[in-house]
């Protein structure tokens, strides 16, 4: 059985670094944001809420796709994000993406800290609300009773933060 990593939190906040960082530590597939490529494809940076719901689907698909044969799985993202994006922009969460996100199918969530500075991006829309949607983040994560662990720290302190995270869990 293949074991998961998700990478959560508010945008700008290293997920990306740190999940492919991550899996060459683990010499394991790396699961990347679905989001970019399927806005690339849609040659647009509007959505609505059933492209919410269509990116957590692709996201889930993804995962499926690269988890086969695998003994670690590091997801930069998961449905959280969508969740939350959808409660952010839309003021919902509808039942259809809800029922998506099993929180249990990862062994660990890293939550990203706001601390990074903000890197402006197309596809990014929240640069004074980052603290909130850590809360957010960290809200969802504690009612689904799941382990997670904030990563917080500025280069080597971050990855080093990530890392002994891990570790911690005793699965390395």
């Amino acid at each position: 059985m293949t074991r998961k990593i998700a990478i959560v939190g508010p945008e700008s906040c290293g997920k990306t670094s740190l999940a492919r960082a991550l899996a060459r530590e683990l010499q394991a597939p790396w699961v990347p944001e679905f989001s970019r490529p399927w806005f690339a494809a849609q040659r647009r940076t509007t959505y609505s809420m059933d492209d919410i719901i269509a990116i957590a689907h692709g996201q889930l698909a993804l995962e499926n796709q690269l988890a086969t044969g695998a003994d670690w799985l590091v997801c930069d993202t998961s449905v959280l994000v969508c969740i939350i994006w959808a409660q952010v922009c839309f003021g919902e969460c509808p039942p259809e993406l809800a029922q998506l996100w099993r929180p249990q199918d990862y062994q660990l969530h890293l939550l990203t800290a706001a601390d990074l500075p903000w890197q402006p991006d197309p596809l990014r829309e929240n640069p004074l609300d980052r603290d909130a949607l850590l809360l957010r983040y960290q809200a969802a994560l504690e009612q689904a009773q799941v382990p997670f662990a904030l990563v917080a720290g500025l280069g080597e302190a971050r990855w080093q933060n990530a890392k002994q995270a891990v570790h911690q869990f005793s699965w390395v």
